[in-house]
């Protein structure tokens, strides 16, 4: 196997608890992992060498949270919205027709394009929902496509109820026909919790459903208001219950006490002028925290983890320290990976070399493209 050697590295950050970030550094990578890490002075002897020149390495970004598999847009209700109509659910349904338009060359050309626009960011391992498509057959369409380009899918036919069927009636189907079509395809299953989607009494047997087919639960709560759902998913053992914008002191409490990950997704608030959550108040609660895009066509068209690091340091409290590890090993949690978002012997090689000396230059130039090179 041939190793190679990534050196002249002003500073590694590596998420190793005993040594998170190394100044002047180097990196062995071999067969796709780490090998070795430490200063350069003492690296190892190589085949090959990638010279950092004085650079910063962190770890490629770990964006767990995207609708990746739409069509159309809806730049419109943006505008709308910053002129001050507020954000509504239902606009979910508008591109959900769109999406049902489109051909799978469509899709997976939209699609694959937002990765390249991720990767370019520095993103190396993403998740895909479905929810776009409300059928069996379209939202199987969607996990299928979304199955070419990442092992992280979920289904979540629990998105909204489609136009002109009774929520009972698609929950029956959500946690039947729908879910048996759609577990292949999936490795979790998601549920939009809130006001003008489901109840937390319908979310729980959708989710149950899911977790009884093997699939690892995931759950979208108090984006609008408080939910119960976000105690709904520690107690169902999700692995990342996302938005949290809104959190009662019973929430926070119960996250602390729990393994379910809190995902914050700040370019919703961004675009839909939500209060930011707080995300000081979830860390110093000893919660996991997890920071993602939720790149969709309505609520936050952003495929920029960057921005959100750096508006999770401006707007929430977060160091910037904080806010990377949250887009890289906090999302990695919120995936249940502990091979990616951490670069320690072992670990896979996803290393992301920047165009600045340190990491604090993702919140320091906010709006630079500050990715040099992605490995």
């Amino acid at each position: 196997m041939t190793a190679t050697l990534v050196d002249n590295l002003a500073q590694l950050v590596t998420h190793d608890p005993e040594r998170p970030i190394i100044t002047n550094a180097a990196l062995v990578m071999q067969n796709g992992l780490v090998s070795w890490v430490g200063e350069a002075a003492d690296a190892p002897a190589a085949d090959d060498r990638i010279d950092g020149g004085g650079r910063a390495g962190i770890p490629g970004f770990v964006d767990s949270h995207s609708h990746l598999m739409f069509a159309g847009d809806r730049a419109d209700e943006f505008e709308a919205r910053m002129a001050g109509q507020p954000y509504a659910a239902g606009g979910i349904r508008r591109t959900v027709r769109l999406t049902r338009e489109a051909s799978d060359e469509q899709l997976l050309a939209n699609a694959t394009r937002l990765i390249a626009e991720m990767r370019a960011q520095g993103t190396t391992t993403v998740e895909i929902k479905s929810g776009y498509g409300l059928t069996i057959d379209d939202e199987v369409r969607a996990l299928r496509l979304a199955r070419q380009l990442t092992d992280e899918t979920t289904f979540l036919g629990a998105h909204v109820v489609p136009e002109g069927v009774s929520h009972e009636e698609y929950v029956d189907l959500v946690c039947g026909e729908m879910l048996e079509a759609c577990a292949p395809y999936a490795k979790w299953i998601d549920v939009f919790c809130e006001t003008g989607a489901f109840t937390v009494d319908e979310s729980r047997r959708i989710l149950t459903a899911g977790i009884d087919a093997g699939l690892g639960a995931r759950v979208h709560a108090g984006q609008l208001g408080e939910s119960d759902g976000v105690r709904l998913a520690v107690e169902l053992g999700a692995a990342s219950v996302d938005h949290c914008t809104y959190l009662s002191s019973a929430d926070v409490d119960a996250l602390a006490g729990g393994s379910t990950v809190a995902t914050l997704l700040p370019g919703v608030e961004f675009s839909t002028r939500h209060p930011y959550p707080d995300a000081r108040r979830l860390v110093d609660a000893g919660v996991t925290v997890a920071l993602a895009s939720d790149c969709n066509p309505g609520s936050s068209y952003t495929s920029s983890v960057p921005l959100c690091i750096a508006l999770a340091v401006r707007e929430m409290g977060l160091t910037p320290y904080e806010a990377l590890r949250a887009a890289t090993l906090g999302g990695a949690a919120a995936l249940r990976r502990d091979d990616i978002g951490r670069l320690t012997v072992g670990a896979r090689a996803d290393i992301v070399l920047l165009d600045a000396p340190t990491y604090v230059h993702l919140a320091y130039r906010p709006g630079v493209p500050l990715v040099h090179r992605v490995l």
